[in-house]
């Protein structure tokens, strides 16, 4: 029997590596960014959950992306839920999207996870906004579009410990 497609040769993703890359992808917001590194920096926390929540969408669900985000929250020192608030709606959405995202090769996936950076990012925007903050101009929106074309490597490094080896026929 062979397989018909590249997602049959994939073995479901550990638990531990999982939290494991949802950590690093915290980590990664946390690092001190600042001038065009920080404007260009994508959300590698809600990459990696929107990554998650569409390879594996019974293990990765709203009550993790909200968690994550209150998280996001408290080092940002923002106005606690609003990245959460933000977090679960596109992790809502990319759940429920993900067998349709999943039919597409990585390049084309980048697409979807450019709309889903984006309304995160138009979320958190609105809320700022909602709560008296200036507007900072379409440069906000600049992580969005550097997120969408790391996901092809991001999806080759999430994927490579799911792998599966060839089997060997026996005689």
């Amino acid at each position: 029997m062979h397989a018909s497609s590249a997602q049959e040769l994939l073995k479901p993703a550990s638990s531990p590596f999982m939290a494991f890359s949802l950590f690093v992808g915290l980590m990664l917001n946390l690092l001190p960014w600042s001038g065009t590194a920080l404007l260009l920096r994508p959300d590698f926390a809600a990459l990696a959950l929107l990554f998650w929540s569409i390879r594996e969408p019974r293990r990765m669900g709203i009550g993790v992306a909200w968690g994550m985000g209150l998280m996001i929250d408290v080092a940002d020192g923002v106005l606690f839920g609003q990245n959460a608030l933000a977090y679960s709606l596109a992790v809502f959405i990319a759940l429920v999207l993900h067998r349709r995202i999943l039919q597409f090769s990585p390049w084309q996936q980048a697409f979807y996870a450019l709309l889903l950076l984006l309304l995160l990012q138009t979320m958190t925007l609105l809320i700022r906004l909602a709560t008296g903050a200036a507007f900072s101009g379409m440069g906000y929106f600049a992580a969005c579009v550097t997120g969408a074309l790391l996901w092809p490597l991001l999806t080759l490094l999430l994927q490579l410990p799911q792998w599966a080896e060839p089997k060997r026929d026996q005689i």
